[in-house]
């Protein structure tokens, strides 16, 4: 099973924003298994912190979608993206990506991106609190602030044993 912590930032709603996510895994290396983690991350100058939520879960996916499992643990601490990728969501399409209150779905060029990369995955998704002391998650938020500070923090990929946040 592959663990992810998903986060997203913006300095300003809209203002520039960064995205982040922490990945655990196994990764086979000189013919040995070895828990891996890797950080990834970007930044955009121009966007929204529920875009910049959207676009970490998204990144994540893709990046995992590489490696050898199909089955995974997402972490969150946006309720905006839980909630749509878990309830909103399916009613959203059957009424032509519209609200309940008839309006347009606010990003739906990215939830239809999250969908396609969700495709033929298990992925079980998981709400945590921000800020509340679990280490993985609050790196996330420091790798997506830096993003959006536009400061470009250094990204691990590397064995879990060395890995400083623990």
């Amino acid at each position: 099973m592959i663990t992810v912590y998903t986060d997203g930032s913006s300095r300003g709603n809209p203002g520039p924003g960064g995205y982040a996510a922490v990945v655990s895994y196994q990764k086979l290396v000189d013919s040995v298994e070895k828990d891996w983690i890797t950080e990834i991350g970007g930044r955009e100058n121009h966007t929204t912190n529920n875009r910049m939520e959207l676009t970490g879960a998204i990144k994540a996916l893709e990046f995992a979608s590489q490696l050898s499992t199909n089955n995974y643990l997402l972490f969150t601490d946006s309720e905006y993206v839980m909630k749509g990728i878990t309830q909103w969501i399916k009613k959203w399409q059957l009424k032509n990506w519209l609200t309940a209150a008839k309006k347009a779905v606010l990003n739906q060029d990215l939830w239809q991106k999250l969908l396609e990369v969700t495709e033929g995955k298990q992925i079980e998704w998981k709400y945590v609190a921000g800020h509340s002391g679990h280490i993985l998650n609050d790196r996330a938020d420091e790798i997506a602030t830096s993003f959006a500070d536009k400061l470009n923090p250094d990204l691990y990929n590397g064995p879990k044993s060395e890995y400083r946040y623990k």
